[in-house]
């Protein structure tokens, strides 16, 4: 939040009629220029007047309103007991959309098809991933697993995991444990090379246990990496054991492992608990930054404020102002747990980002309450804080309720994890504003009424004034001169910082050359920004839920190096009952099925459909299948030659209410290929007259392909109208409002863009970031372009140097406190923090580039159409006159 002390045109208007006294008789120009103002700031002097009287109460009676905040903070920070049981870091629940097709499709799968995993077991038929532990054997040396030294290690290794307690737990088929590591059962020696048939041998899949596969005339020649199963039952009173084993698994495969002194393989690892438990470790990891970010903060903020003068050190000024963004994230954390919203990792990211801005709301207050010190005549607290408050406030409230807006309209998402986030982040802008006008404010009053003792910055003990020591050095007078002014405490002279912007930067960036280049300078921003945006990816990679240094990165990596060839089993289930002994019907059935497999990332040869075998028994005249009858007094014959069939089926004695085939996916290696997948398997089961499904557990998180980009767009654009709205409302001057809009625009775009250049993917995690977004290209650009627009200065680039020069140093803090904030998350180790690090960089980076360079260069090239006060008086006048 990005404000300053508005432009001399507004604090001390002059022109014909301006600068009497109240209740005295004004010029006919003035009375016309108030009957027009009424129609712009209807919103605007009502909110001055209300914190006029604020400042009024708070100066007269500042402990109050000190203590109070911290009572409060105090009572709602208790809701953190809560915090064990609200944490909901679920994540297909909170990162996939809420009501997303595949979720559906799961619970008809598992009405329809209810799995026995304790006597009929099939990993391709489960509704869900399953309950397994998964190893991959990867030779060393570019050798191959099948070679005599890598098979022993493997069988080593096998029979290590596949012990007496696993036994009893695993999923069975037929009596035994059904975990497909068929060819260490089959195979007690290596394979000979040329016996294996790839990837189907012998009805047995190899396409997802071999990888790395060299192939001669479909025959394995030598194999990379072998990939071992092993599934427990996760149904009825063994869920419990099975869970016990996994994590006893997870806890003791290394030593294991280092035990067996494996010199021809290397292991990796991973369970179906691995990827919620690294998910769900990833707050913790995240912890140690705060008080980094906090010292950080602090620090930044006293440099800030340091003076060298014993007395008006501000060093108070700073501290109170970092606590108070802390006490905003107690009492706002506090208060939603209370209420029960869930507690997701994503929110972690919270408390670096409101530190930030809360600092940026100290800043505004500490600059217009230092511009109230130097108007001599308004010498009373009460004067000086409700000048204070009738300029710095209405500026963070217009920045805050700008940011508050975004993240509210963020909530609706189809992704909870988005929508705690922004009701956390949205709840602590709140406070942190609040806190700000009263907390702080307070603060302010001690410290001036310290000040006005002339009492040291650190004891608080009366300073003297010593003339004659005052020409002593500068540490010297720091530590232990007052004033010797009239004064007890003089204000300062224009900030140096200020100076820079008016003597140095201001007439640079409004030198034509320099604007021509920066034109050029804007035209290639936005050309790569553009570009960027056509090569978003969409979607989160699971394996970026988890620590950079989590066992699972390996495993992802062999998964990916060696078993990405084929996909998906995806399960087709025809949802209805059909008249399946209609011949008309299976060649219906057949003809969808082949359009499917017709899909490019459909390997037909690999199909297995219960339908198409019981056709071709009747073509061979083993069964009759024509008559309602015959079809099902004779499937018993097809469930004595295949007997996994009859899993495929759901019949009752006269009908099949339902059943199910499968199709074998190819090369889907990126999110790219995720997506197009599931978009053409449905598309082609839309088209087909038989109702059909498309279904697999992956679909889950595939589904938040279809939503993502919507949800974005449909967040930014909602966000960006309440902006322009607020824009309208509280900074009336429409040329304001349109270079907020082009703000908006130009940053939002070059975020999206640039991003895709820094490997971060559009998902539920950068999309509250864009979100964010909206807010802070208002900061940037609001108060610069008001503050052109109402300079009284004559040309475009005099009223350009003046809002640089009133705002450019207030910009400068903001963006620098605001990526302090959140700097330490670069240093994590988890991909959510350093996402939300990199877009809050590009979205500070280009807001106050926007800002401090853009916004005042083009706004020279339309400064026709910002007419200062002073020249709409003169106007008036004359016509009036006339």
């Amino acid at each position: 939040s990005i404000s300053s002390p508005p432009a001399p045109s507004q604090t001390a208007p002059s022109g014909p009629g301006v600068g009497r006294a109240r209740g005295e008789e004004q010029s006919p120009a003035a009375r016309a220029r108030r009957c027009s103002c009424r129609n712009t700031d209807c919103l605007e002097r009502p909110l001055r007047r209300l914190f006029e009287g604020l400042a009024s109460v708070l100066a007269a009676r500042p402990w109050p309103f000190l203590l109070v905040p911290l009572l409060l903070s105090g009572v709602l920070g208790a809701g953190f007991i809560f915090l064990p049981q609200r944490q909901a870091n679920d994540i297909e629940r909170q990162f996939t959309p809420t009501w997303g097709p595949a979720k559906a499709e799961r619970d008809f799968v598992r009405r329809h098809f209810p799995h026995n995993d304790s006597e009929r077991f099939s990993a391709p038929r489960l509704p869900t991933e399953g309950a397994y532990a998964a190893l991959i054997a990867v030779a060393t040396n570019g050798t191959s697993v099948l070679e005599p030294a890598a098979w022993a290690e493997v069988l080593q290794l096998n029979a290590t995991v596949h012990d007496a307690e696993y036994e009893r737990l695993c999923a069975r088929t037929a009596g035994r444990c059904a975990s497909p590591n068929q060819l260490l059962s089959r195979h007690a020696t290596p394979p000979v090379p040329g016996s294996l048939r790839f990837p189907l041998n012998d009805s047995v899949f190899l396409g997802t246990a071999l990888g790395g596969v060299e192939t001669d005339g479909g025959r394995v020649r030598r194999a990379r990496a072998l990939k071992l199963m092993y599934y427990l039952r996760e149904d009825g009173p063994g869920a419990q054991d099975s869970r016990q084993w996994l994590q006893s698994f997870l806890q003791n495969i290394t030593s294991k492992v280092a035990e067996l002194r494996l010199v021809s393989i290397q292991v990796t690892y991973f369970t179906s608990l691995s990827r919620q438990q690294e998910f769900e470790g990833n707050t913790k990891s995240v912890i140690p930054l705060f008080s980094v970010t906090y010292f950080l903060t602090i620090t930044f903020a006293v440099v800030s404020c340091l003076r060298l003068s014993c007395i008006r050190n501000n060093i108070w000024l700073a501290s109170c102002g970092v606590l108070s963004s802390g006490l905003a994230v107690l009492s706002s954390f506090g208060l939603m747990l209370f209420c029960g919203v869930p507690f997701v990792v994503t929110v972690a990211n919270a408390p670096f980002l409101i530190l930030g801005v809360g600092v940026d709301d100290m800043f505004i207050m500490i600059a217009a309450w230092e511009q109230s010190l130097r108007k001599k005549e308004k010498s009373s607290v009460k004067s000086l804080l409700a000048e204070t408050y009738t300029e710095a406030a209405l500026s963070v409230t217009i920045t805050t309720l700008t940011d508050v807006l975004a993240f509210f309209i963020g909530t609706w998402t189809a992704f909870p994890s988005v929508r705690s986030f922004c009701l956390y982040t949205g709840t602590a802008f709140v406070f942190c504003y609040v806190y700000t006008l009263t907390f702080f404010g307070a603060v302010l009053v001690l410290n001036h009424k310290r000040e006005q003792g002339n009492r040291h910055w650190l004891t608080f003990m009366p300073v003297a004034v010593d003339k004659d020591e005052a020409e002593s050095s500068c540490l010297y007078n720091a530590c232990c001169i007052g004033s010797f002014s009239g004064q007890p405490s003089q204000p300062e002279g224009e900030h140096p910082m200020s100076m820079f912007f008016r003597k140095y930067y201001g007439p640079f960036v409004t030198n034509k050359w320099i604007k021509l280049l920066l034109v050029l300078l804007y035209g290639a921003y936005l050309a790569g920004s553009v570009y960027g945006c056509t090569q978003t990816r969409e979607g989160i990679d699971l394996r970026n839920l988890a620590n950079d240094n989590s066992y699972v990165i390996p495993y992802y990596d062999d998964d990916e190096k060696y078993f990405s060839t084929y996909g998906p089993r995806v399960m087709v289930v025809i949802t209805e009952s059909v008249d399946y002994w209609n011949e008309t019907v299976r060649r219906g059935i057949e003809s969808c099925a082949q359009n499917l497999e017709s899909i490019s990332y459909v390997n037909k040869d690999y199909s297995e459909s219960w339908l198409r075998v019981y056709t071709e028994l009747a073509e061979w005249g083993v069964v009759n299948i024509d008559s309602k009858t015959d079809f099902f007094n004779n499937l018993i014959a097809l469930f004595r030659i295949l007997p996994s069939f009859e899993w495929d089926i759901n019949k009752t004695q006269d009908e099949i209410e339902a059943s199910r085939f499968f199709i074998q996916t190819v090369n889907v290696t990126s999110a790219v290929d995720e997506k197009h997948l599931l978009t053409q398997l449905r598309e082609a089961a839309q088209q087909c007259s038989i109702p059909l499904k498309v279904y697999h557990p992956a679909f889950i998180y595939y589904d938040q392909y279809l939503v993502i980009v919507q949800n974005t767009i449909q967040n930014v654009v909602v966000a960006a109208g309440a902006m322009l709205v607020v824009s309208l409302l509280l900074i009336p001057n429409p040329l304001c409002c349109l270079w907020v809009t082009f703000a908006i625009a130009s940053v939002i775009v070059g975020v999206a863009g640039f991003m895709t250049f820094w490997n971060v993917n559009l998902d539920s995690i950068s999309m509250i970031n864009l979100v964010i977004c909206i807010g802070f290209s208002v900061d940037f650009s609001a108060h610069i372009s008001y503050a052109f627009v109402t300079s009284g200065e004559s040309s475009a680039n005099k009223k350009a140097i003046e809002a640089l020069a009133l705002l450019g140093y207030p910009v400068l803090q903001g963006a620098v406190s605001t990526i302090l904030g959140v700097v330490v998350l670069a240093a994590a180790n988890t991909y959510i923090f350093r996402t939300f690090f990199k877009i809050m960089f590009l979205v500070i980076l280009f807001g106050a580039v926007h800002g401090l360079v853009f916004i005042p260069v083009f706004l020279t090239f339309f400064g026709n159409f910002g007419t200062s006060s002073n020249t709409i008086s003169k106007k008036l006048e004359m016509s009036l006159r006339n």
